[in-house]
């Protein structure tokens, strides 16, 4: 599955009030009871949410296997637990390779065992049905925050990346070394070129890397690396308040 979907662009009317609820946050709604579901969307909605909805685990992974476009902003997943074919948990393990996209987990009928189990897959909170509706808004308010946070340093990853490489052989071994500590005489004698040389070639590099300084050069060459996309050069469980906003099984 890609980690990311491609950007859904506004044709109508209501394709433009969809984006902008879509732009405040997607909340995709994941429980094998319809009442379940209708009860979510319909708060949700009313608070200015865009909402999807799936009744089950793999009908959701089908939907993201397809790769459709979606208005952008931030989304998180709000699951339930116990499911048919494959249950919250399962769920939270293959989403860990989406990184921008956070889940909450929700049950009427999980133990301890349950809640430290998703913690530790990553989960943002584990909720209890029925669930109160300001502890439900607020995990969801956590959940959007932190996808807003992955989403903004992905593209910044993203952007680091494609400036790398976008540098020639010639610019990223000259940045390569100045990385490493050496001057540009160094670099010079190493590469059999003339100081010169190494000077433009830096120049041209840095200017590639959005880099106005050496300090700057060396973050952003090495925020690539770090971040894992360095590339060829061009060649709550306990005392929840409970209440009846959402219905129990």
């Amino acid at each position: 599955m890609s980690p990311t979907l491609s950007p859904r662009r506004v044709v109508t009317v209501e394709d433009e009030a969809l984006a902008q609820r879509c732009a405040q946050g997607r909340i995709v709604l994941i429980d094998d009871h319809p009442e379940v579901l209708r009860s979510l969307r319909t708060l949700l909605w009313m608070e200015g949410y865009a909402c999807d909805e799936y009744p089950s685990a793999v009908d959701y992974l089908q939907w993201r296997e397809r790769q459709e476009p979606v208005f952008p902003g931030p989304v998180c997943v709000l699951s339930d637990v116990r499911m048919p074919d494959m249950d919250g948990l399962g769920l939270l393990m293959l989403m860990q390779q989406h990184a921008d996209t956070p889940l909450i987990l929700m049950s009427g009928a999980s133990g301890m065992r349950d809640a430290i189990q998703g913690f530790r897959l990553g989960a943002v909170d584990f909720l209890l049905k029925p669930v109160e509706i300001s502890e439900l808004l607020g995990a969801i308010a956590r959940a959007l925050a932190l996808s807003t946070e992955r989403q903004r340093h992905r593209d910044r990853d993203g952007d680091l990346a494609a400036r790398l490489a976008s540098l020639s052989p010639r610019e990223h071994s000259v940045a390569e070394r100045i990385v490493q500590g050496q001057t540009n005489q160094q670099i010079a004698d190493a590469l059999g070129i003339s100081l010169r040389s190494v000077k433009r070639v830096r120049q041209a590099a840095s200017q590639k890397l959005g880099a106005n300084s050496t300090a700057e050069l060396v973050l952003r060459f090495t925020g690539s690396a770090a971040a894992g996309r360095l590339v060829e050069p061009s060649r709550s469980w306990p005392d929840r308040g409970l209440g009846p906003a959402v219905p129990t099984r």
